[in-house]
Order: structure tokens, then sequence, then C-alpha cells
């Protein structure tokens, strides 16, 4: 039995951010491997139009909560779900709902955040850091907590090279910035923000290292954990492969690639692609929860979940697998052949982009204007280009993080645990995750169906003449032109010519002497 599984039985537990891709990972491992957990309290919104148990309704009734309805049939009743706006300062929780949390949470696990890059440092600072310190003050008050958890990046210090398990002091407190987000204007913020970042490449790394002082600074007597993973994708074995429901990340790139959109992205093939899945992820979560309740560390402790240091892999790889995926499961109605190049050549960048990117986007909107269609190839293509230059500072580095605490828990659970709640990144294939992870790409966002394989292959074949066919003539044209003006070239082609002819003749002759 596991010991985990076992301590989560009974326990009243609190998750920010349990509508989000991790959140729902989370709540799903919660429910199938500890079924009989008191309650799930979830942190939630109304969002379009949908009210609380709608929102509740339609994530349970997704395919991620197939195996946990087996398990535990009543999984409505788990969960409870109370209206809260982290946009706002108090949080919006009424009083009763509030009154509930504070007296009967045993566990905080803290995974809501913005993972916008190009977000406004005003709304960054609300919802990563603003918001943190009003669930600490919560916490603080909690009478029965026994752990609270918060959910950071591996990316909060991505300004340092080599990264240790250590809260890392920002240039300026998070209590003056705090206060000057009263008083300060947009235009003013914005103004600023370059300033105020530093070395840091956007807001959310800037807030997420923010908010981990002031995690530091005002926990109180509380027992807390940080866990930093780095680029979170989608499932690897749990509950099944494959799963994600966001275009966070390699994502999008990897749609925009497969439907031939983006041929070039700006980035480092040797540099080192962090990426985890999420199911490893949660599992360390879980770990990290039961740990910090049952042994009790002096300190706040932190713990990396990255994949460089144990099992790396680089851009580049990962690259040629998913072109390589893509000729075996293809995605319906591309646009263009699927294939996509990652290099920092600037010349090869610019190329491609007005070449391969534009010129395609502008040529087609113009033909969707002559059919009465609304133009929409370029402002996706702005999208795409807008989205490879917010990413482009982490294609082109590589980091190294230590991983002392998060060897040392994985050394501290039983054999059971290790398999139940497996964390160990040295055990991952490659070439398998990367397969599994277009194949849920195909299936879970783009909603493809899989009996469509054998139509999309004969469609990818038909692209691929196609674009063989276009070369060929685009070379026989510009070689026309250049045979046309250029003598050099007349007598180039006339050399190569006469030799294919010699060589023909020759061919023949032997063949006849042989007979």
């Amino acid at each position: 039995m596991s010991g985990i599984s076992t301590f989560y039985g009974g326990k009243s537990i609190l998750i920010t951010g349990a509508t989000g891709f991790m959140g729902k990972v989370l709540m799903e491992k919660l429910l199938r491997t500890s079924p009989n957990l008191k309650v799930l309290y979830i942190l939630v919104r109304p969002k379009a139009g949908q009210t609380l148990q709608q929102r509740v309704f339609q994530i349970l009734n997704s395919k991620l909560f197939e195996k946990v309805k087996e398990v535990c049939p009543n999984v409505h009743e788990k969960i409870r779900a109370i209206y809260a706006d982290l946009s706002q300062n108090d949080l919006a929780i009424n009083k009763e709902d509030m009154q509930e949390l504070l007296s009967c949470t045993n566990i905080v696990f803290h995974c809501a955040a913005t993972v916008r890059f190009d977000d406004h440092l005003r709304h960054a600072m609300q919802l990563n850091v603003i918001a943190t310190q009003q669930l600490l003050l919560m916490a603080n008050q909690m009478t029965k907590l026994e752990a609270f958890i918060y959910i950071s990046t591996a990316f909060s210090n991505c300004n340092l090279k080599h990264i240790d398990e250590v809260i890392y002091p920002c240039p300026v407190e998070p209590k003056k910035i705090i206060d000057s987000m009263e008083w300060l204007d947009d235009s003013i913020i914005e103004e600023i923000t370059p300033k105020l970042i530093g070395d840091q490449p956007n807001t959310y790394t800037y807030t997420k290292a923010l908010a981990e002082m002031v995690v530091q600074q005002e926990n109180g007597n509380l027992n807390m954990a940080i866990v930093r993973p780095s680029i979170v994708g989608p499932t690897w074995q749990e509950p099944f492969p494959g799963w994600i429901d966001n275009i966070n990340g390699p994502t999008g790139f990897i749609i925009a690639a497969g439907k031939g959109f983006l041929r070039s992205i700006r980035g480092t093939p040797m540099a080192v692609a962090d990426v985890v899945p999420v199911d490893t992820v949660i599992n360390l979560i879980l770990a990290v929860g039961w740990y910090t309740a049952v042994h009790r560390p002096k300190s706040t402790l932190i713990y990396h979940c990255t994949s460089g240091n144990m099992n790396p892999c680089n851009w580049g790889k990962i690259g040629l697998q998913v072109l390589a995926t893509f000729k075996k499961i293809p995605f319906e109605r591309p646009f263009r052949r699927p294939n996509v190049e990652i290099t920092n050549n600037s010349f090869t960048i610019k190329y491609c982009n007005a070449v391969s990117h534009w010129a395609p986007a502008i040529i087609y909107d113009f033909y969707l204007g002559l059919t009465g269609r609304k133009p929409r190839m370029t402002k996706l293509m702005n999208r795409l280009l807008r989205t490879n230059s917010r990413m482009e500072y982490f294609l082109n580095r590589s980091w190294e993080w230590s991983t002392y605490n998060t060897e040392m828990l994985m050394f501290a659970l039983s054999p059971e645990d290790q398999k139940v709640f497996n964390f160990d990144m040295r055990q991952l294939n490659w070439i398998d995750y990367i397969e599994n992870y277009v194949l849920g790409i195909k299936m879970y966002l783009l909603k493809e169906d899989m009996a469509g394989i054998p139509e999309a292959r004969q469609h990818f074949k038909r692209l691929r003449n196609i674009h063989y066919l276009f070369n060929t003539a685009l070379f026989l044209i510009v070689w026309r032109l250049l045979i046309a003006r250029s003598q050099m070239a007349r007598k180039v082609w006339f050399f190569i010519v006469s030799f294919c002819y010699k060589f023909l003749s020759y061919f023949r002759a032997s063949s006849t002497l042989k007979a």
C-alpha cells in the first residue's frame, strides 16, 4: 500500500488553479490514488456564462477523469467549488466559505498563476505575487494546516546559468513593488517595467521570483515547500500518455508546424529542451506535500523538477522527432507539407520569414479576399512570429539546476511510492514521449479522428509531390532565365548536356559489346 496515498486519505485539500492544466492533473491523481480523501476545495470563478458547478461538471466529464470515475464513483461529492477571484485583493471569498477553509483545510497546493510572457506587470503582480501573499495570510489562520506547497517555475531565476535550490533575492523588495502598484497608473508601470525586471526576460519569470521572496518572508510558522518545474508538457504515463489541453510552450509550435504554417523557429538546435511531463511534476508535488507534512523540515525546501541534468534532450532532436512523427501521424488538412528548421542564423530566419511565412500568407489572404471570405492568414502568421520572439530567450539557452532535494526525496520514498508517484526523469524515453506528444495534440487539442489517418497520409503525399513539382518548376524557370541572360550559365548548361549525352552513348556502346 502506498504511504503517500494513505496520507492523503481523509484530508481536506485546497487547490488553486484547479481549472488549469496542472491543476486538473493534480485533482485527477489525488482522486484516483486517494479516493477516500475527505474533500477537494477548488477556487473557481464563473467563466463564459458558466456557473461554478457547470465548470466543475465540464472538467469531470472530460476524458482525463474516466479512470477516476471507476475508482471513485462519487467523485462529484468530493469536490467543493468555492467562488474566488485572484485578481481581487481580498480574493472575493465570502465569509462562510472563508470560515470553512480556515477551520478545515489540511493541505494547500497553490498552482494558480498567469503564465503569459507578455502580461502587463500590474496584472502579473496581482495574480502571481499579491494573490500568493493573500493565500499566505489565509494559511497562517488555518488551524489544521499541515503543509503549504507553492508551485513556482524553474525559470524564476533564468538570468543565472546555474540555479541552486535556494531563494535568490530580488534587486527591489516585493513589498515596495506591491505598494507602488496601488498608486502608479498603467502607462507609467509599462514605462518602468524594463528597468524593474532588469535581466529577466519577461514579467512572468520576474513576478514568480518576487513571489518566492514573499513566500520566504511571510510564511510565519507554516510548513512550506516550493516546487519549480521547467517547461511542462503532456502526460507521460498517467492516466494515459499524451493528454494535454493547452498550447503553451512547444505545443503551439508543433501545431503550427504540423499544419504547415511554420517553417523556421529562431533557436539553438543544441540547446537543452528542458521539458518535463505534467504527470511527473504532479507526482513530485504530491510527494513533496507528504514529506513536508510528515517530516516537517526546519526550513522551506525547494525542489527542481527538470530533465536537463538527468536525461537531456536538445531542441534539434525534438524537432527531428516531431517531423518523423508527422509522417506517421499527420494532422488533417495541413496548409503545406510540414517542414520546420530550428536555427539561430539571422539570414536564414529573415529569408524564411519573407519567403516561407509572409509571402504565402499574403497570397492566401488575397485568394480569400477574391473568393469573398475574410482574410486571416497574415493575422495568424503575425501571432506565430510574435510567439516565436517571446520564446526565443528559452530556445537559445541551456541551464543547470541542482536537484539535491529532489533526489533526496526520491530515496526517502518506499519502493511502492516510487512506483505510484514516479518522478524519475531518467526513465523517460524521448522518442516515445515525443510521438505521444504529437498524438495527444491531434486527439485532445485538435479533436481529430484517428480513423482519418489513412486519408491524412494520402493528403500528406499529395502535398509532398506538389512541393517537389513546384521546386523543380521553380529551378527550371530560374535556370532558363539565367541561360537567357548569362553566357557562363549557357556554357555550364551545354557542358552538362554534352556530358550526359556522351555518358549515355558510352553506356549504350558498352551494353551492345557485352551482348
